[in-house]
């Protein structure tokens, strides 16, 4: 019988990219509002995009967020596909306050899920992408 916990393959998850307006304001909310630290940044000016890499641990060993400026382009429609990204947290009732505190928007308050018991919430970056939180 396969165990769902042993690796299938030599692959590893790298990245999530998502598409950003106003990268500066990204990179605070991503880096100054739930902690991550940016990894790497480099401007592609024959492109005219942007690639800043951010994340809670070295891209070698941990999988981070690559957020892509494109130059010019106005503000993104992030459609019906995208569901969210998930971020495990100790405390979600303090990161929630202090998240509020900061101006994060706060989409759904922390509490039990529907139909379960694991404790969710849900935040907004800038660009509106929703961000999980679940109390681990």
């Amino acid at each position: 019988m396969d165990d769902a916990r042993t690796p299938k393959t030599e692959y590893r998850m790298l990245h999530t990219m998502i598409r950003v307006f106003d990268l500066d304001k990204s990179i605070d909310f991503y880096c100054g509002k739930l902690g991550m630290t940016l990894l790497r940044r480099k401007d592609y000016p024959d492109g005219k995009f942007t690639l800043a890499f951010v994340g809670y641990g070295a891209e070698e060993s941990n999988t981070v967020i690559e957020l892509t400026h494109n130059w010019g382009h106005e503000p993104y429609e992030i459609g019906t596909g995208f569901g969210h990204l998930a971020l495990g947290v100790k405390d979600i009732y303090g990161t929630c306050e202090t998240l509020a505190k900061a101006g994060v928007k706060i989409t759904r308050a922390p509490g039990p899920m529907k139909h379960g018991t694991t404790v969710i919430a849900f935040v907004e970056d800038p660009d509106g992408y929703k961000i999980e939180l679940i109390q681990k």
